[in-house]
């Protein structure tokens, strides 16, 4: 199993650059089974995986190998899940973090959502279903592969091909998963989706995977707006609009 020796699971660099073909993926995960188990799948769906135990090592790690995604269980000894993705935001690392954590921690996935995280899954999870939900991000941190229209509501201008989005001339800086759920509601303005919608079109699970997700990430992009955040439109009882 890879661990903090710098090796990825095929013995090569933990950078990934060599035998990981679709990039490296940070797995920080105490319980030595999970983590197994997620390198395991990871690996051969044809990831590079580093894996670490604690926090603090965790936490270097995500800085010193720069994975494309990170997989973070949330309570972690030492420095636990949301505080390494606190660190890593605030230093300006949008890398995609999907956090592990317990079927009764609500107020840490909530919170893990507000502090940048794209998405999460409970214990005890599918490891397909894990695999899944990296792929998904990764997909959303790519991009469109044709580049996709500039898209503009009001002030917000929202680049595809350069992943960017401007209020006027000022650039926001925002997650993989908040660009492509304020994307899916400015290409068609006007048009009410609702949070089951948005969560199988941007995060690609049903609502099962719990519609405050949505209603999380819709907040961040308010939040970072100021006063463009009326771009989004709450409509009562049904879900979210881009202002047309």
């Amino acid at each position: 199993m890879a661990s903090g020796s710098g090796k990825d699971v095929s013995g090569r660099d933990a950078s990934g650059r060599e035998g990981s073909g679709k990039g490296l993926v940070l797995v920080v995960e105490d319980e030595q089974a999970i983590a197994e188990l997620v390198r395991l799948y990871l690996t051969r769906d044809g990831y590079g995986v580093h894996v670490e135990h604690d926090g603090d090592a965790g936490l270097a790690a995500a800085r010193r190998l720069r994975p494309v995604a990170c997989v973070l269980d949330i309570r972690l000894p030492g420095t636990d899940g949301t505080e390494i993705c606190r660190q890593l935001r605030e230093s300006g690392d949008w890398t995609p973090i999907i956090f592990l954590t317990a079927r009764d921690d609500e107020v840490d996935r909530v919170l893990g959502l507000e502090l940048g995280a794209d998405d999460y899954v409970t214990k005890p999870f599918s490891p397909r279903e894990l695999v899944a939900r990296v792929k998904s991000v990764l997909r959303r941190a790519a991009g469109p592969p044709d580049g996709g229209r500039v898209l503009r509501v009001g002030e917000v201008t929202l680049h595809p091909q350069r992943r960017s989005v401007h209020i006027g001339q000022t650039a926001v800086s925002l997650t993989p998963t908040e660009f492509d759920l304020l994307a899916h509601l400015m290409q068609k303005p006007g048009r009410v989706f609702t949070r089951e919608e948005l969560l199988a079109s941007v995060w690609g699970y049903a609502a099962h995977g719990g519609t405050r997700t949505v209603d999380v990430h819709v907040a961040q992009i308010r939040g970072k707006f100021g006063d463009a955040a009326d771009v989004i439109r709450t409509v009562r009882g049904v879900g979210y609009t881009a202002n047309d």
